[in-house]
């Protein structure tokens, strides 16, 4: 025969029948971890298809290897990491190893130690470097059968170390029905059912007696060559109606008719077998002290295992393992809801509720029999230790489970509410919104209907929805301000901050509907952080900078204050940025966006990392230090990469621009324009349209510079970075001879610069007058445009102002003088790499009777922007670990990439590393 049979579940034969390709896959998987490369393949295909007959044969061929273990399984999934801690326990002594912020985070995600919830992406980074870890001695394979019942911790996890697998010698393997969203993209490998020749064959050989031909056809054809359907549905039929012909029922979905075959096995058994069988299957940890010591109280002796382990449908050892999961499902289908009631019950009297509080509040929750105010308290507890071991869906989960048991209807609705909040921070947005609905359909109090409008604005905003999310804000601010100031302030500020990104699309929601609300709330005597910011950047909306300046100046001083928290760090931190922008503070603005991404970092929080970096980008890209924002830009890719998380466009387009590459550049402007649509984020328009002015103006062409300037500058005049295009706008209308556009330009400008009276504002306000100015006015404020930019650290500003005045003092006829500027102008462009700038410069030069070579291209040697990144990490002083942590990789894998960064730069080790770069650069 062309088929053989492999040993499956509980030592009964599984179906490996003719798997000869996928053994194949397979074994490349194990071939590429054995010289080195992390590999991971998903394995699909329907109930009974032979995934785990497949899996098991991979593992005992995987010689050599370390094999780790994980099977989920359904009725668990609501058990924040359990499937995760059971895969990783073997490797638990390796826990100190890891860095000290992973090792806190898998210590509390196991509930080992106490501390703040972990962030699920930190989670799965300390996942990958214990993997790494034990992968020094040998081989690692690890495979997580039944994936779509595992909790879903667990996966995110698993698929977070799965798609960040480098030079490790790591293998994961994945089985489940269909893929879930913590494995798409992974390699999969689709398993269907048999050709009808193996089927007949596979038939053939599992059944004893004779089998009509019209019966034998009418099984392979409704079974789809499914292998385990080939060996259990028979088992339904009589003797009579396998060798008599009456056909085989059909209708059934495949997976039920396999379940219905187990039902009828399970009905053939004893009693107190059935009843043991149906305790194990409730509590699916697979513990069998646990399961005898709920038998004993139920008076099933250890007797009544024989029956089953004879059957083949279960082994029963210091763990209790059923043949197949259908059969699981179908021994705890079996039992009546009364007797089902009485398994849980026994399992929750048999667990310790101090040890393992949640699985006791868990079967006392199945073993309810109507609304019970005692066990939802103790699920909400639950729920609680599932938020601080970083288990939203898990609270969630146990929060929806108190809710059904609740008795008060309005802490009913409060439940109701609290799992919405859980299932938004889970990200399961939709979810979120069908909890705020079943709770609006009941009498809700005051609170609760703000809470819930409140909820519905977070939402919106969270999912993108800029423009609606700003409205639903602005509204739930105005329903809570009468219940809860603080609440109000803190939702008013969360709706200002939906205004400015949906910019001139908001409706109702708009960053001036926001303050004007704002500001008419009470003022405290001794006002917090939040107060402070939240009037400022009201009132320099409503009222205008020059009003604002003196609370702007004590928002930001408020924020910058040394003593915050980083929870308050992270919390006030946009709120901080705003009034930092709206003052032309860029040296304060560039502080807390460091600070910021420092806490995120410590903390893990890496979901919002991206445009924190992203922001940072353009404080570092607009002072002129390329590299370090490429860098800045790699590494938000890498996160998101890592966590799934949308790349902020804006860095990476503000960095083609000022760099002068036209064709990219206006490439990544045209496509934030596009993506508006999608995003209703208004402010990308405005920021699109500046960048495109710089890029204009560095390549001369002042009148696309103007339209993009005034597009930018008219978008949303009450946007703080809608200031950002006016001396853009200032330069490209006098060009043009528009000098009325211009003259309101400049005017606009100083309202704002004069307010904030920084360094910054005021020297890019004297260059904007300069160009508007004649003689030894001009003169005088082109100087003081050079003095107050060299000042602060944007030198391409610089730059511009001594590029600018030199440009004037050649047409001053100044020859020399002229010069002198421009050659500080083209040597500054050259060395910050600004390529439109610095031909300007040349251009000027040329005119002014100078001669300049014009740069070319030389042979460098090209790194990778991943390859760039470590090697400036490495320059740092940092170690493989931690730059691995930094980006997501493990130690072995930045080593990896150094070792080809050496071969590229000839040479062989890190301390040749900064003279090779600074050679190559």
């Amino acid at each position: 025969m062309s088929f053989h049979v492999a040993v499956g579940r509980a030592g009964r034969p599984a179906e490996m029948v003719n798997r000869h390709q996928e053994r194949d896959s397979l074994a490349g998987l194990l071939a590429g971890v054995r010289e080195g490369q992390g590999r991971a393949i998903v394995v699909t295909g329907d109930a009974g298809v032979g995934k785990t007959a497949l899996l098991d044969d991979m593992a005992a061929r995987a010689t050599a290897f370390q094999v780790l273990r994980v099977s989920g399984v359904q009725s668990e999934m609501e058990l924040p990491f359990a499937g995760l801690h059971q895969l990783c326990a073997p490797l638990l002594d390796g826990l100190e190893r890891l860095p000290a912020p992973q090792c806190q985070a898998l210590r509390t995600a196991f509930g080992l130690a106490e501390g703040p919830p972990p962030a699920r992406f930190l989670v799965g980074m300390a996942v990958l470097s214990l993997l790494s870890e034990a992968s020094r001695a040998n081989p690692l394979l690890c495979v997580a059968d039944d994936l779509h019942w595992l909790d879903k911790a667990s996966a995110q996890a698993l698929g977070f170390a799965a798609r960040r697998l480098g030079a490790d010698p790591i293998g994961m393997v994945f089985g489940t029905r269909t893929p879930t969203e913590e494995i798409v993209g992974l390699y999969e490998l689709r398993l269907v059912g048999l050709t009808n020749r193996h089927a007949r064959e596979l038939l053939a050989a599992a059944l004893t007696g004779p089998l009509d031909e019209r019966v034998r056809d009418q099984i392979v054809s409704e079974t789809r060559g499914n292998p385990l359907a080939l060996l259990e549905l028979p088992r339904t039929l009589s003797r009579e109606e396998l060798a008599g012909g009456f056909g085989f029922p059909g209708a059934a979905q495949l997976s039920g008719r396999i379940e219905e075959g187990f039902t009828l096995q399970l009905k053939e058994l004893p009693a107190d077998t059935l009843l043991l069988l149906q305790l194990a299957a409730a509590d699916p940890s697979g513990d069998s002290s646990l399961v005898w010591r709920a038998a004993e109280r139920l008076g099933v002796t250890h007797e009544a295992a024989q029956p089953a382990a004879d059957a083949g449908l279960a082994e029963f050892g210091h763990r209790i393992n059923f043949r197949h999961p259908l059969l699981r499902l179908a021994a705890y289908r079996s039992a009546p809801a009364r007797e089902r009631h009485s398994v849980h019950l026994a399992l929750a009297g048999s667990t310790d509720p101090d040890v393992d509080p949640d699985r006791w509040a868990w079967h006392r929750a199945q073993a309810s029999t109507g609304p019970d105010e005692e066990v939802a308290a103790d699920l909400e507890r639950s729920a609680g230790r599932a938020q601080a071991r970083g288990g939203p869906n898990a609270a969630a989960a146990f929060l929806e489970q108190a809710v059904v048991l609740t008795v008060d209807p309005a802490r009913r609705i409060d439940r109701l509410l609290a799992a919405a909040q859980a299932n938004l921070q889970a990200g399961s947005f939709d979810h979120a919104l069908e909890l705020v609905g079943i709770a609006e359909a009941e009498p809700l109090s005051e609170l609760q209907s703000a809470k819930a409008g409140l909820l519905r604005g977070h939402v919106a905003f969270a999912s993108g929805l800029g423009a609606e999310g700003a409205l639903l804000l602005h509204q739930a601010g105005k329903r809570v301000e009468p219940l809860d100031l603080g609440l109000a302030r803190e939702t008013y500020l969360n709706a200002w901050m939906a205004g400015m990104f949906a910019g001139g699309l908001a409706e109702g929601g708009s960053m001036t509907d926001v303050s004007r609300t704002a500001l008419k709330l009470p003022v405290s005597a001794e006002p917090d952080e939040a107060e402070l910011v939240l009037e400022a950047i009201s009132r320099v909306v409503v009222d205008g900078p020059a009003a604002a300046a003196g609370v702007l100046r004590r928002a930001v001083d408020a924020v910058l204050d040394s003593s915050l928290t980083p929870d308050e760090v992270v919390r006030w931190g946009w709120f901080g940025h705003a009034a930092a922008i709206a003052r032309w503070d860029f040296a304060n603005w560039r502080f807390l966006l460091s600070r910021e991404l420092n806490v995120l970092r410590d903390v893990g929080a890496f979901d919002l990392m991206p445009i924190v970096m992203a922001t940072l980008g353009t404080v570092v890209t607009w002072s002129g230090d390329f590299d370090a924002s490429a860098a800045l830009f790699a590494e938000a890719d890498a996160v998101c990469e890592a966590t799934g998380a949308p790349a902020a466009a804006f860095g990476p387009a503000m960095l083609s621009c000022l760099r002068g590459d036209e064709e990219e550049g206006l490439r990544r402007v045209q496509a934030m324009i596009a993506e508006v649509e999608v995003t209703g984020q208004g402010v990308s328009i405005t920021y699109a349209n500046w960048i495109a002015a710089v890029l204009y103006n560095g390549l001369g062409r002042f009148e696309e510079a103007m339209a993009a300037a005034r597009a930018s500058a008219e978008s949303s005049a009450e946007l703080f970075v809608a200031q950002w295009p006016l001396p853009e706008l200032v330069e490209s209308a006098v060009r043009c001879g528009e000098t009325g556009v211009a003259e309101a330009a400049l005017n606009r400008l100083a309202e704002w610069t004069t307010a904030g009276a920084t360094d910054v504002g005021l020297g890019l306000e004297a260059r904007s007058r300069a160009l508007l100015s004649e003689g030894e006015a001009a003169d005088g404020l082109y100087r003081e445009a050079v003095e107050r930019l060299g000042r602060t650290e944007l030198r391409p500003e610089l730059g511009r102002a001594r590029l600018l005045h030199g440009e004037w003092l050649r047409r001053e006829d100044r020859r020399a003088d002229a010069r002198r500027e421009l050659r500080i102008a083209h040597e500054l462009f050259t060395e910050i790499g600004m390529k439109a700038f610095a031909e300007r410069a040349r251009r000027e030069l040329l005119a002014a009777g100078d001669r300049v070579r014009r740069e070319t291209a030389e042979n460098v040697v090209e790194l990778t922007a991943q390859e760039a990144l470590i090697v400036r990490l490495a320059c740092e002083g940092r170690t493989n670990p931690e730059i691995g942590a930094q980006l997501f990789l493990s130690a072995r894998t930045v080593e990896w990439h150094l070792r080809k960064v050496f071969g590229k730069l000839g040479i062989t080790s890190r301390r040749e590393l900064p003279a090779a770069i600074a050679r190559r650069s």
